[in-house]
């Protein structure tokens, strides 16, 4: 299966944020905890150059914890920070001010020394689309989202958006979108949910997701559907989940569409627990 993007998107995104950057101290790249590489743009680091960065790992819940502590060990390498969070529950949103501050801390004590009063730090989000800026934003603002008067250099139709007292955030960053060669990250965005049912192959799909099971969490996809011993091909697989699970058609034949409806809903759902798709060892 062949999935392609938009790559047209990616010209005026990347006009945006640059046009942008020079307004804000700091920038929010959020990804999916559960695929850190896959849902980056891989054009990122180029775009934002030396401007800070806080990484946030949103969706940790639905993660692997112990492979997202990696990835927070990778991004520390490299001398990025990073949180894991999830927006979605407002989980580790506190953390997220903390870190800037500590993050911006040597910034602000030189204005400081040259006698510029304190002020608000001024923050960016960009990320892929459906990797949850938006619920991100309202948790932030506590949904009480409102503009913060003319900063200087913004023009009057841009909108800041007050956290607290401490933070403002720029709303309506450009969207950057994930340009990718490798049809395994296509695989792990479109399973996660950030690219629309309706233009893939669901069956390859179903197929990608139970292989990746087998592979690293054989037991989970034992006990999910009663499994002695995994079958040894794909086929097998479907069968035995169709029959389980009753996705049957006229004269008791297994009806292969509904096997892997169920299988992506279940994936997507936890039914098979917190789920990390890539590691940093992987790249």
């Amino acid at each position: 299966m062949t999935i392609q993007w938009f790559p047209g998107h990616m010209a005026k995104a990347r006009r945006e944020v640059t046009e942008k950057l020079k307004l804000v101290d700091i920038i929010f790249e959020l990804v999916d905890a559960r695929i850190p590489y896959s849902s980056r743009n891989p054009m990122i680091d180029e775009i934002i150059q030396h401007k800070p960065r806080l990484v946030l790992l949103n969706k940790a819940d639905m993660a692997d914890r112990e492979v997202t502590k990696e990835w927070m060990n990778f991004f520390a390498e490299k001398g990025i920070k990073s949180l894991a969070i999830n927006s979605q529950a407002g989980e580790g949103m506190k953390t997220i001010t903390t870190a800037s501050q500590e993050i911006l801390k040597d910034k602000f004590d030189r204005l400081k020394a040259k006698g510029v009063k304190p002020r608000a730090i001024r923050a960016m989000i960009v990320g892929i689309p459906n990797v949850g800026k938006s619920t991100l934003i309202n948790r932030l603002a506590k949904k009480n989202i409102a503009k913060t008067g003319n900063t200087p250099g913004v023009t009057k139709s841009q909108q800041w958006i007050k956290v607290g007292k401490e933070m403002e955030l720029l709303d309506t960053p450009g969207i950057l979108w994930p340009k990718f060669e490798d049809q395994e990250v296509g695989m792990k965005l479109a399973i996660t949910g950030a690219i629309k049912d309706t233009l893939l192959n669901l069956h390859d799909l179903t197929i990608y997701s139970l292989k990746y099971l087998e592979r690293f969490y054989p037991e989970r996809l034992k006990d999910r559907y009663k499994l002695t011993e995994l079958p040894e091909d794909a086929v097998a697989l479907f069968d035995h989940i169709g029959r389980l699970r009753g996705c049957l058609m006229g004269g008791g034949m297994v009806d292969y569409d509904k096997v892997a409806e169920l299988v992506i809903r279940e994936f997507r759902s936890e039914k098979f627990g917190p789920i990390s798709l890539e590691k940093p060892s992987d790249f």
